[in-house]
C-alpha cells in the first residue's frame, strides 16, 4: 500500500504545496502545485491558497501527513513561524494549527535546513548514515543536524546555526557578524569577497574584463569566471575553499559526523571548493574525526525544496506516529 504525503515550502521568494508518494525506498514528487510570489499575498490570503492546494491533492486520497519547511525562527514544537526575517509579516504564525483545523491530517513543521538534512539523509547523498550534517551554503549558510539517526533541533530550535560562527576578525559580512562562516561561505558573503579583492586590483591599475561594474559582481559570475580558468576568479575561490575548510573542520571536531552534505553553491562549485577546503581540513581536524568523515554535494539539486517538505512529512509520519502505533 503506498503512503502518500503532502508538502508545504514556504521561501521568502516563493511558496508551493505538493503531493508525494514512497516507491521503495524512494520519494517521488507525484504533482506540484502552482508556485506563488510570497511577497505578492498578504499572511491570510497566502494561507488561504495554500489550504487551497492542499484541499485539491487531498481530494482523492488518504494523506498520511503534512510537512511544512519554511526559514526560521521557528517553534517546531508548538508549530509557530516567528517573524522570520525573508518572510515580512508571518509573526507568530500557528501554521501547524491552521493546517490541521483545516484538514484533521496530522501537521509537522521544520527550519528549511533541517528540512533539507532529512531529505539529503533519507532520499539523497546522506543516505545510510546514522549522523550526517546537511549544510545550505546559498543566500545564507545554516545547517541540519542527524545525530544517532535522528534530526536533533536543539533546545530552542536553534541547533545548527553555524552560519553565526566567526571564523576570522575581519571578512565579509554575514548573520550580521563580520569574518562569520556565513559571511565567507554563501552567495552574499562570496559576492562582498569577491568585490573587496577586485576593487584592490582596480587600485593597483588592473581591470579584470569579467567584473567591470564591481558593485553587481555576484558568487555566480565568479563561479563562471573561475570555470573559464580566470586567475583572479580561481584565487577568490581558493580563499572561499580554505574557509570553508576552517568552518567544515569544526563541525568535524564537535559532532564527528560520518557525512557532512552542502548544496547550493558548493554543489555547483565543488570543483573549485572540495580540494581547498579539504587540505584545511587534513591540516586543522582531529586525524580520526576527519578520516571517519567524508564531504559529498548534494544528491537533490534544485528540487529539494519541494522534497524537504514532503520529507519533513515521511519523517514525521514514520518516526513518530508509526512508533506511537
Amino acid at each position: 500500500m503506498e503512503t502518500y504525503y503532502i508538502g508545504i515550502d514556504i521561501g521568502g521568494t516563493t511558496c508551493r504545496v505538493s503531493l508525494g508518494c514512497v516507491v521503495d525506498g524512494t520519494l517521488e514528487i507525484i504533482k506540484k502545485m502552482d508556485t506563488y510570489t510570497t511577497q505578492s499575498f498578504t499572511v491570510t490570503k497566502m494561507l488561504e491558497n495554500l489550504r487551497s492546494d492542499v484541499n485539491i491533492l487531498r481530494r482523492e486520497l488518504t494523506i498520511a501527513a503534512i510537512g511544512i519547511s519554511c526559514g526560521g525562527p521557528l517553534n517546531s514544537k508548538d508549530g509557530l513561524i516567528l517573524s522570520p526575517p525573508n518572510l515580512i509579516g508571518w509573526d507568530r504564525v500557528e501554521i501547524v494549527k491552521y493546517f490541521m483545523d483545516a484538514t484533521g491530517i496530522p501537521t509537522r513543521l521544520c527550519n528549511d535546513a533541517n528540512a533539507g538534512a532529512l531529505a539529503e539523509w533519507m532520499y539523497g547523498a546522506g543516505k545510510g548514515t546514522d549522523s550526517m550534517v546537511f549544510m545550505t551554503f546559498g543566500t545564507g549558510m545554516g545547517a541540519g543536524l542527524i545525530l544517532n539517526g535522528r534530526l536533533y533541533e536543539g533546545a530552542s530550535d536553534m541547533a545548527g546555526e553555524i552560519g553565526h560562527v566567526r571564523l576570522a576578525a575581519e571578512g565579509p559580512v554575514g548573520y550580521g557578524k563580520r569574518g562569520s562562516f556565513e559571511g565567507f561561505c554563501s552567495g552574499g558573503g562570496i559576492a562582498q569577497y569577491a568585490q573587496s579583492v577586485l576593487l584592490a586590483k582596480r587600485q593597483q591599475g588592473l581591470i579584470i574584463p569579467w567584473a567591470q561594474d564591481i558593485k553587481a559582481v555576484s558568487a555566480k559570475d565568479v563561479g563562471l569566471a573561475a570555470n573559464r580558468g580566470d586567475s583572479t576568479a580561481l584565487g577568490i575561490m581558493d580563499d572561499i575553499g580554505k574557509n570553508l575548510g576552517i568552518g567544515l573542520s569544526m563541525i568535524i571536531d564537535i559532532l564527528n559526523p560520518e557525512r557532512i552534505v552542502i548544496g547550493s553553491i558548493y554543489a555547483r562549485n565543488v570543483n573549485h571548493l572540495y580540494e581547498p577546503s579539504q587540505a584545511i581540513i587534513q591540516e586543522e581536524a582531529l586525524m580520526y574525526a576527519a578520516d571517519a568523515c567524508t564531504v559529498v554535494p548534494s544528491e537533490l539539486g534544485e528540487s529539494i525544496g519541494d522534497l524537504a517538505s514532503l520529507t519533513v512529512a515521511s519523517y514525521f509520519y514514520e518516526k513518530e506516529l508509526m512508533h506511537e502505533k
